[in-house]
């Protein structure tokens, strides 16, 4: 009787995503939405014209949310005239001649397959032209030239699921401030603000952002902290945890300096929905504008 209650449970479950996905298909009209309510102007003007040029490519977890969120991303720049964007998914937009072009880079949800999650060499392994050793060569390249490419002083957003893009790599996890751990499963979260008074939290106007989310929870260099948090959920008010969490204040979202760079860690959102809060749409802006550089706020790590 249990595993028949189970099968049911997970039968709605998947067909309650699968209306959710369908309603909110990201068609033009869901486009226009957003154009309407995304924010009329950007807090800083830049001086210049900015680009930014957002990966959105996966191999692991098909993240629903990926066309919306280029799209959002797209729209916000477009209407505010913060910055230009160029969307791909081709893994070669990571060669050092191609970075030296944009001002700052978007990994949207670019997700890889486990165990080896390794989004890079994942994409390399259909190129016939190259043995295996070369692949790993020119995955190791591709990744150093990222790092590299924000360390001496590009922008770097990375949202929901892209924090899994290179998760078994050091180097990318102390450049994001974390790696992915695992998620309970999809609930509502009410996510506080760190700081109310920070130009970063100014979207949501010092009240929670609560919607329907993936909790994320991190391990590796988020152990570590080295960055400035911006959200945060209580993780006592979780269902569905693997094991008791002694720290029960997690951190969802922050800024970072990376060398000369800059770095806006966002975890919202897994869902398509959560872009129709003016909030969001304004959080997402002013994080780009500080990855840019144009937008200037404390950074400086937490106070452990």
């Amino acid at each position: 009787m249990t595993r028949i209650l189970l099968t049911v449970v997970l039968l709605i479950s998947v067909i309650s995503v699968k209306a959710q996905i369908e309603q909110f298909k990201c068609t033009p009209e869901w486009v226009q939405k957003i154009e309407k309510i995304a924010p009329a102007k950007a807090e800083v003007q830049p001086q210049k014209t900015r680009k930014i040029l957002i990966f959105d490519r996966f191999t692991g977890f098909d993240h629903w949310v990926i066309p919306h969120t280029s799209q959002v991303i797209k729209v916000l720049g477009q209407k505010t005239g913060a910055y230009e964007v160029r969307i791909t998914k081709d893994v070669f937009c990571f060669e050092k001649n191609n970075l030296q072009n944009y001002d700052a880079v978007v990994l949207n949800s670019a997700c890889s397959i486990g165990p080896r999650r390794d989004l890079i060499l994942d994409c390399l392994d259909i190129d016939t032209s190259m043995d295996d050793e070369e692949k790993k060569a020119k995955a190791a390249e591709l990744e150093a030239n990222l790092i590299n490419f924000v360390k001496k002083g590009g922008g770097l957003m990375v949202t929901h699921g892209a924090i899994v893009m290179q998760n078994n790599s050091m180097p990318f996890s102390e450049m994001v401030g974390g790696s992915f751990d695992y998620h309970p499963r999809q609930q509502e979260i009410s996510l506080e603000l760190c700081d109310p008074n920070h130009p970063l939290a100014k979207a949501f106007e010092g009240k929670p952002f609560v919607h329907v989310d993936e909790p994320y929870l991190f391990n590796k260099a988020y152990d570590q902290k080295n960055f400035k948090p911006l959200l945060y959920m209580d993780t006592d008010k979780l269902e569905g945890k693997r094991k008791p969490i002694e720290d029960n204040i997690r951190f969802v979202s922050w800024i970072k300096k990376h060398g000369k760079g800059r770095v806006f860690y966002v975890s919202p959102s897994h869902n398509a929905q959560s872009f129709e809060d003016e909030r969001l749409l304004k959080f997402y802006l002013d994080g780009a504008q500080y990855v840019l550089g144009d937008l200037k706020c404390d950074d400086s790590p937490i106070d452990l």
